[in-house]
């Protein structure tokens, strides 16, 4: 899994001469993977700067009602929104978000997040630079197998 995670496109018959497996086996093999949904899909890491969101913010989201589905597709259907998670505290929901600049934050703060029913308030932090951004998995933990 650790040779997918460096390289999703990396080619099956590579894997094989990599581990000292046959093709078709690690095929077999990553297929199992896929339907035990270990392997949850294959994305391309696009360069958000490339097309111009080039400003991250994390918004933290006071809700009047915490965990109900119609906010969170609401919140999931805003453009620019890349994460959404529900967190223990005061504040029910932490948002990431990739845009533009400060004025695309604030139409999408105060026109888009803010007129949802059920938010009572938002507080956000834009990020000044980011040293680490991954979506990988830490493979050397233990598991309950």
């Amino acid at each position: 899994m650790e040779i997918l995670q460096d390289k999703a496109r990396i080619p099956n018959a590579e894997i094989a001469r990599q581990i000292g497996m046959a093709p078709s086996a690690v095929l077999e093999r990553i297929r199992k993977l896929e339907n035990q949904g270990i392997i949850s899909g294959y994305e391309v890491r696009l360069n958000p700067e490339h097309f111009g969101q080039k400003l991250s913010a994390f918004v933290f989201i006071e809700a009047t009602q915490v965990g109900t589905d119609t906010l969170f597709e609401q919140l999931a259907n805003i453009t620019g929104v890349q994460e959404i998670h529900q967190v223990a505290g005061k504040d029910g929901y932490l948002l990431k978000l990739r845009v533009a600049d400060t004025e695309a934050l604030g139409r999408i703060l105060r026109d888009e997040i803010a007129a949802l029913e059920g938010v009572r308030a938002t507080r956000t932090q834009i990020v000044l630079s980011t040293f680490k951004e991954t979506r990988r998995v830490a493979l050397n933990c233990s598991t309950d197998e």
